[in-house]
């Protein structure tokens, strides 16, 4: 009989079998088997999670309809976009969910929804269509942002909790949402653990996520002069590759040529509501802000956060859903499909692993006559990488088709505008 009470892991079951002895030799030489197929098998796997990081070499033909030259490059941003737009949403509040991300995505927006604060979440209760940008080869891709969260604020309780559940965390990372550590309890005060805060966070999420973090915000609130530094050091010495804080660089980037990704501080700045719910005198001005970075010349990545995103300017740090509506729907009229098309709406991860691909690969061609040989050398990645995707911007008045092998999806262009190539490999 089991004691009650026994934790599982405390549990130690102890059994007698009589075996043959002419069946013991067969058996064990079974067992050894196993043990080599097993040990083979793991090798095997280990073996191949390691290899899709080392440095490697790709290549395939690209076949002119005409012989005029041709000159071929890294895209500045995938796609070839002008302009990366990176959004934050801090927190992790349950209005990224029930409004946010319908709205970008497509689907049911949640009706007004109180919250165990007393703060409406929740939004209009409308359907919406989604908000995209195209890729350049006549798909549309919705737009996407990034959750900084706290995974000891995460829960399925409440039933009215402010708070998201791993449920819909998990919704919107496998929808293509960054998700980036904003420590483990949002804790700022005078007393904190910073590489607690850090790494038990980074445990959490992967625990519950299988996704290894690699990028950090700094929580905001009230603490020790300078805490924020406290928070940079133990990030950037837990392997984190960029943080998101009160000063740094940015938060425009120019991206035309190498950018220094190598332990980045960024400067983070805010989109929020202001006590005028009459009209979007507000959101016109950020939207300004933006038209004006757009306008230059060059290829940019621009970074913004705000925090809650329902009905209630929740802890008046957020932006209220009929301004967040009003924010992204002007965004997506003006630069997405049903404008210029000259936005990359991704989160912060995506922009910086595309960057720092482009900046370490190699571009090799050699044509001859209608065909062309493309050789890229592709440095060793680290295995926290969610994105490995390559696109080229290709420089040719004649039609093409491409030629590759099985381990490569290549999309392009060739056939109408033919700019670009997109290079996604496993």
């Amino acid at each position: 009989m089991f004691k009650e009470n026994v934790p599982l892991e405390n549990l130690t079951l102890t059994f007698k079998m009589k075996i043959p002895h002419n069946e013991i030799k067969p058996l064990l030489f079974t067992l050894v088997l196993l043990i080599i197929s097993v040990s083979f098998s793991f090798a095997n796997d280990f073996n191949a999670k390691k290899d899709s990081t080392k440095a490697k070499t790709i290549s395939f033909r690209i076949k002119l309809k005409s012989d005029s030259k041709v000159k071929i490059k890294p895209a500045p941003l995938k796609f070839n976009k002008h302009f990366a737009y990176s959004f934050t949403l801090d927190d992790g509040y349950r209005s990224a969910y029930l409004t946010a991300f319908p709205l970008l995505n497509g689907g049911k927006i949640s009706s007004p929804n109180q919250s165990e604060w007393k703060i409406d979440q929740g939004g209009d209760g409308t359907i919406s269509k989604g908000l995209f940008y195209s890729d350049g080869f006549g798909n549309k891709i919705p737009f996407k942002l990034a959750l900084a969260v706290n995974g000891g604020s995460i829960g399925d309780l409440p039933t009215n909790r402010g708070h998201l559940s791993w449920p819909e965390i998990t919704e919107m990372y496998n929808a293509g949402w960054d998700i980036l550590n904003h420590s483990f309890h949002h804790a700022t005060k005078h007393g904190t653990n910073y590489s607690t805060e850090v790494t038990e966070n980074t445990t959490s999420i992967k625990q519950n996520l299988d996704f290894t973090m690699s990028h950090f915000v700094v929580p905001g609130g009230e603490g020790d002069p300078d805490y924020h530094l406290e928070y940079e050091k133990e990030a950037l010495a837990n392997g984190f590759f960029s943080v998101a804080s009160y000063k740094g660089v940015g938060p425009v980037f120019n991206v035309d040529s190498k950018m220094n990704l190598d332990k980045m501080i960024s400067a983070r700045t805010f989109v929020q509501s202001s006590k005028d719910t009459t009209s979007f005198e507000t959101m016109d001005r950020y939207l300004k802000t933006i038209d004006s970075i757009v306008k230059q010349s060059n290829t940019v990545w621009f970074n913004e956060f705000t925090h809650g995103t329902g009905n209630g300017n929740l802890w008046n740090l957020s932006m209220r859903f009929p301004d967040f509506k009003y924010y992204m729907t002007t965004l997506s009229n003006q630069y997405g499909v049903k404008g210029n098309d000259s936005i990359w709406m991704a989160p912060w991860q995506e922009v910086y692993e595309y960057i720092w691909l482009r900046d370490r690969i190699k571009v090799e061609y050699k044509q001859t006559n209608k065909e062309i040989e493309v050789t890229i050398a592709l440095p060793e990645i680290p295995e926290t990488f969610r994105n490995r995707d390559i696109s080229l911007v290709i420089d040719t008045s004649s039609k093409f088709e491409i030629e590759s092998n099985k381990d490569l999806k290549i999309k392009d262009d060739g056939k109408t505008t033919h700019k670009q190539i997109l290079i996604q490999w496993k």
